[in-house]
């Protein structure tokens, strides 16, 4: 029988090999920033004809010799790597060689480069396969230009199973401002049909750069952490770590009291200055948020990890947004541990920035009134890895309002603290830490409950069994619930549904101080010690805001403290 397997001609690998590294105008847009930001550019221009299928990248980079402009468009011709051991020590953002080579199998590219120093530019033309068909000498400043014309010109069908040029922009739009993301020292300048499309202006850090991504998302909504974290111990041989022993996490969070989103669009993993996808994470991240935020809200947040290249394997996919990154247990815990500081209330980010914009937003709890149990005992304990500093006396109960606030002072000003929320969070984090079920006698009896509700009752650890026709014996039940009256309310609120963690926080909110309860001076400083212990003290379970801050800069712009005497008094 006649063999039916046949290598491929070289042309048709040629045009897989591009199909898988060029599929868009953001792809090219991609591959040619990340050229520049190897060759350290710090301004990028980016100019865009999408109706001519014509990019433009130029870059102020170290540029390139007239023996680099002649192989840079050559198959798997790179300067970023020589060997197979450097594949796991990759520090550029491109490595495989691919990318200019596959557009000159799609488009028409030329190339114009100056290097440091050099006293002649060069001006290149590639043909088909990356062979030079032109070369000149041009006036160009230190840097590099690209153009790529005519993309997919010889492949219609391939045009014409791209998205519609709005869309494709957008995605340009959206590869741009997750780059300038990771790199937020470049200034970028972006033209779209010969116009300003949009500019990024550098910033010192992430979360000075992040407000103009997001306009809508102002500085003091955001809070950022910078950690170095030590490299895993049986990760890195004794060589590396000499090197390099540590690793660096940049957070940069929406604070869950002031910002969120409809949708998790908006948790963005990057290691290395490139935006990845790890859905593992992604998933930790949701998961530190969880019972921070609204019902169906989702955190703003931006992680950067910078790593030993030793941890990432980055030759998951043509695109290098997909890795295997080593021990991914660990990295998630120093996840969790960052973003935990991030939303403590602490000595480091007490001070924050005005927050008027929540006075019309604070919601009001109407539950009737009952017992308050504070149960100071067995606070979190402040003992995470990240050496959280605790301050519980950072805060000073001055007064109430209303039987429902408390009025708190510190150094930077004062806030108002809902009592029933903030007492919620403490209790809903001690359920979490110690959900405890005590015996009680006589048993509770409910009347009439459904299979469905027996169940739930049993799934959430309660001891429920039959006691006559239609009644219902629980002999065991979450311990804040053992001093109320409205003990059988609160189970069958329970068996409605819901899975362990919703049953904590329904005890928490049934358990807490109502708003309307007077409290004394000691009640209420005890309450603002505990609740500035807790992980997450910003929000209550269900997402509402603990807190109003009036910062003393903000009382005194609005008394006007700075005016001058005599002269503002009309003198």
């Amino acid at each position: 029988m006649a063999s039916t397997i046949q290598a491929l001609p070289t042309e048709v690998v040629y045009l897989i090999t591009a199909g898988e590294v060029i599929d868009s105008l953001a792809s090219v847009v991609r591959e040619l920033i990340e050229n520049s930001l190897d060759a350290g550019a710090t301004r990028i221009v980016v100019s865009l004809w999408p109706q001519q299928w014509r990019i433009r990248v130029a870059d102020n980079g170290c540029g390139m010799n007239l023996d680099d402009l002649q192989q840079a468009a050559t198959a798997h011709s790179t300067s970023k790597i020589r060997s197979s051991d450097d594949l796991w020590k990759i520090n550029s953002l491109g490595f495989r060689g691919e990318a200019l080579h596959s557009l000159t199998t799609l488009a028409d590219l030329e190339i114009l480069s100056r290097p440091l120093g050099g006293k002649l530019g060069w001006r290149i033309s590639y043909g088909d396969g990356g062979e030079v068909v032109e070369v000149e000498v041009t006036a160009i400043a230190p840097g590099t230009v690209v153009t790529v014309s005519h993309l997919f010109g010889n492949y219609s069908s391939r045009r014409q199973g791209l998205p519609t040029t709005a869309q494709q922009m957008k995605a340009v739009q959206a590869t741009i401002h997750q780059i300038a993301l990771c790199h937020p020292h470049i200034t970028w300048q972006i033209w779209q049909n010969d116009r300003q499309w949009f500019t990024i202006s550098p910033a010192a850090t992430t979360g000075q750069l992040l407000p103009q991504i997001l306009p809508q998302v102002r500085p003091g909504d955001l809070q950022e952490v910078k950690l170095e974290i030590p490299n895993p111990a049986n990760s890195c041989t004794d060589a590396i770590n000499r090197v390099s022993p540590n690793s660096s996490l940049n957070l940069v969070v929406g604070l869950p009291d002031r910002t969120h989103r409809h949708r998790p669009d908006w948790v963005r993993v990057a290691i290395n200055g490139r935006m990845v996808k790890t859905p593992e994470l992604e998933q930790t991240i949701l998961s530190a948020f969880h019972r921070t935020l609204p019902r169906d809200r989702y955190p703003i947040c931006f992680l950067h990890l910078a790593i030993s290249p030793e941890q990432i394997n980055w030759n998951r996919n043509p695109a290098k947004t997909e890795i295997y990154l080593n021990e991914i247990i660990y990295w998630q815990e120093q996840i969790t541990q960052a973003i935990n500081q991030a939303l403590s209330i602490s000595s480091p980010n007490l001070k924050e920035a005005v927050h008027t914009t929540r006075i019309s937003k604070l919601l009001k709890a109407a539950e009737a009134k009952g017992g308050y149990n504070l149960n100071p005992q067995n606070p979190n304990p402040c003992t995470d890895a990240i050496n959280r500093v605790c301050t519980p006396n950072s805060l000073k109960a001055v007064a109430q309002v209303s039987n429902t606030y408390i009025v708190a002072e510190h150094s930077g000003g004062m806030w108002l603290v809902e009592q029933h929320i903030a007492h919620e969070r403490v209790l809903y984090e001690q359920l979490c830490d110690n959900w405890q079920l005590v015996p009680v006698e006589p048993p509770i009896i409910l009347y009439q409950l459904s299979p469905v509700q027996v169940s739930q009752v049993q799934r959430i650890g309660l001891e429920i069994e039959p006691f006559g026709e239609q009644l219902w014996a629980v002999r065991n039940i979450p311990a804040p619930l053992q001093q109320r009256d409205d003990c059988a309310e609160a189970i069958l609120e329970l068996s409605l549904g819901g899975d362990l963690q919703t049953a904590q926080v329904a005890v928490a909110c049934r358990s807490a101080i109502r708003n309307g309860t007077p409290m004394n001076q000691q009640e209420m400083q005890t309450l603002l010690d505990n609740w500035q212990r807790t992980r997450n003290p910003r929000t209550c379970p269900h997402g509402r805001p603990i807190y109003l801050s009036l910062e003393e800069s903000a009382l005194a712009r609005f008394f006007r403290r700075n005016w001058v005497i005599g002269k503002s008094h009309g003198i």
